[in-house]
């Protein structure tokens, strides 16, 4: 709904609850459950955190995945348990999933001879997710007519939808769910398509506590099993088992050994009664009474197939939809069709900003070369000149094509697509896939990429992708590198530097999800259909995601290259490069002309290239520094303190605790990096 306030005011979208908030103490826990093969697992780890829980069933079933996930405001846990195709003559490993699906680790009365896993803490489910194949779906169709005598909520995941309609397979989705009495939820799980649906249909039925219709056996069954329920009739047995009756005289019925023993050692008189009932009602019965059962639920599931699906011709899939899905999302080739992206974008990006370069900053450059001035009147003014021309040369050649760029892929839909897939890499540092959009915009400049991340996710996410972005080589970062390390250490060595940074990302990505293990909830992510950008919204969110540097970076550039003239024109240089004297002289071996260089790269990176050569006076640095310098000034430039508009951006999205945090660890790592570093390559450089 909509409320507006005065004229001038903005209208503010108000989202109702659904009901209670189901998060913390109150957030359900959610069981997947299946035969191998479904998807069952690819639908845990399309939703899963970067943290997951492994645990084995009461120390000896097989093991299973658990994570907290955040659907919308809701939370739930999400557990992946070992596979089982039915509960018709169950293993000793199928008997410790179906303990666990009634009974999680708080065993009742029946099973205080079992061997309890003192380190689990599994509670039972609150809801059943049974994950089914449509290829294959009659194969399924028994442990759905089992699992209905759970009395517990149960919701279907219907996967592998596509390949059904390739196949010519189409399943009546609304007949199988009045059927059964549960919802039924398509999916392409390896696609990530209706997986958000899945979930937000598990907190309804959580919430309405929506259980499936019981599917009693057919009626001479039913008639024969009277004895064998007159047995069971007891309020004490009830008690001790803690399960439907209709589940319990199912698996008696079927000659169960767990819940015989069990029976057994809580009412040894009942053996002989039960033993008489199955006695009488084979008696009624052409076959064994657990192969009459199984053969009933058999065709239970043959007919429910045969109602619920119809053949309506092979469907080609040749829509173009379909096949950029095919290139995006496929769990084989996807990743491939993302780096396409990626580099497309990189390409258009840097090819146009040569040009538009030339057309502005470049120009503007030469026209203030020029001014010479001497007065410090005239320094000030060639500063703010400067200052504000490097703005330029950031935002109208890198900045705006890049966002731009990824907006109107975010818009098509495009951009949901490169996170489904690249979400399982960025679990290795921490992080979902959500934020690959804010790590390319840092290719161009970090401070709207930290923009981009302070929307995304939790504050821990927030958090650890602003820290990791700082280490992203901007343009003037990478400027930088090509410069003089393409000509001077060559195409390996600038190969070398950016790997490094890699490896850096991803080494400081497991350090920081450690320290912010405690809350790492995973996360679904939406796929969109593909849709035309709206050319309104593409301007909104370029704007919104550059704004900063109007109202956050040009003052800070201009007031740094003020100071940094000032500094020049009264002769301080030689002050702070005394005072840098342990940095670039005894731990970085570089010449102490370079502290300036080092220290002012924190207002502007480019500065610093430009003030190497003034430095030095010369425009070829190789007679002055050699390989290994220039290598360890580099590998500094690239780690060092991300310059002051990264870090006021920091303040205002993050706060001063974590900004200060993220220049600890940023000049920490140069330092680490760079002297480790000299010190290889010294090393190298003495035995070769």
């Amino acid at each position: 709904m909509l409320q507006s306030g005065t004229l001038h005011t903005p209208a503010v979208t108000a989202i109702p609850l659904r009901g209670p908030l189901l998060r913390g103490d109150r957030r359900p826990r959610v069981a997947l459950i299946g035969r191998y093969g479904v998807g069952k697992s690819t639908i845990f780890d399309a939703a899963s955190s970067p943290v997951v829980r492994h645990e084995r069933l009461a120390g000896v079933g097989g093991a299973y995945q658990e994570c907290v996930v955040d659907v919308g405001l809701d939370q739930i846990s999400l557990v992946d348990l070992p596979s089982i195709d039915s509960l018709h003559h169950l293993s000793e490993h199928d008997q410790v999933v179906l303990m666990y699906l009634l009974w999680g680790d708080h065993w009742p009365l029946v099973a205080p001879h079992e061997v309890v896993n003192e380190y689990s803490d599994f509670p039972a489910p609150d809801v059943l997710v049974q994950v089914v194949d449509a290829t294959t779906l009659e194969k399924d169709l028994e442990l759905s007519l089992e699992l209905s005598l759970f009395g517990r909520p149960l919701v279907i995941a219907l996967n592998r939808v596509d390949e059904a309609r390739k196949k010519g397979l189409y399943i009546n989705v609304q007949a199988l769910s009045e059927r059964l009495g549960a919802p039924v939820i398509p999916t392409i799980a390896h696609m990530g398509k209706g997986i958000l649906k899945l979930f937000e249909t598990v907190l309804d039925v959580t919430r309405e506590k929506i259980c499936p219709l019981p599917q009693p056996p057919t009626r001479h069954i039913a008639d024969s099993l009277q004895a064998l329920r007159a047995v069971i009739a007891h309020p004490e047995i009830e008690e001790v088992f803690e399960v439907p009756r209709a589940l319990l005289l199912s698996q008696l019925a079927e000659n169960d050994d767990y819940f015989l023993h069990a029976l057994g050692t809580h009412f040894p008189s009942l053996l002989p009664d039960i033993a008489l009932a199955r006695t009488k009602a084979e008696q009624m019965l052409p076959r064994p009474l657990s192969e009459e059962l199984h053969a009933d639920r058999h065709h239970q599931a043959a007919v429910l197939f045969e109602e619920v699906t119809s053949p309506r011709g092979v469907d080609s899939g040749q829509g173009w939809r379909r096949w950029l899905d095919e290139l995006f999302l496929n769990p084989r080739w996807g990743l491939l069709g993302s780096l396409l992206v990626f580099a497309l974008v990189l390409l258009i990006v840097f090819e146009m900003s040569t040009f538009l370069d030339s057309l502005t900053s470049a120009r503007l450059a030469n026209w203030v070369q020029q001014w010479q001035p001497e007065s410090t009147a005239g320094v000030v003014g060639r500063a703010v000149a400067e200052g504000l021309i490097g703005l330029v040369g950031i935002v109208v050649p890198y900045m705006l094509p890049l966002v731009l760029l990824l907006v109107m892929l975010e818009e098509s839909g495009v951009m949901h697509r490169v996170a489904f897939v690249v979400d399982r890499g960025f679990h290795h540092i921490g992080l979902h896939g959500g934020v690959a959009v804010p790590f390319l915009i840092g290719l161009g400049c970090n401070v709207p990429a930290i923009s981009a991340a302070a929307t995304t996710g939790s504050r821990r996410e927030r958090i650890v992708s602003a820290i990791l972005i700082t280490f992203v080589p901007c343009s003037a970062r990478s400027a930088i590198i090509l410069a003089i390390g393409g000509k001077y250490l060559g195409g390996l060595g600038v190969f070398a530097i950016f790997m490094l940074t890699l490896f850096v990302i991803a080494a400081l990505g497991k350090l920081l999800a450690r320290r912010y293990s405690d809350s790492a909830p995973g996360m679904v992510q939406e796929i969109p259909p593909f849709a035309r950008p709206v050319w309104s919204n593409v301007w909104r969110k370029t704007w919104e995601r550059t704004e900063d540097i109007v109202t956050i970076v040009t003052p800070l550039l201009v007031v740094g290259s003020v100071v940094l003239a000032l500094l020049s024109h009264f002769g301080a240089d030689a002050l702070i490069n005394t005072a840098l004297i342990p940095v670039t002289s005894w731990w970085l071996g570089l010449p102490v002309v370079l502290g300036v260089p080092i220290l002012f790269g924190v207002l502007r990176k480019e500065l610093s290239l430009l003030m190497i050569y003034q430095a030095l006076g010369t425009l070829e640095i190789m007679p002055l520094l050699n390989h290994v310098q220039i290598f360890t000034f580099l590998i500094f430039l690239t780690f060092y303190v991300p310059c002051l508009s990264t870090f006021a951006v920091m303040l205002k999205t993050l706060g001063r605790k974590e900004a200060w945090l993220s220049v600890a660890i940023s000049l920490g790592c140069a330092l680490l990096m760079a002297g480790a570093v000299r010190l290889f390559l010294e090393l190298a450089s003495l035995v070769f």
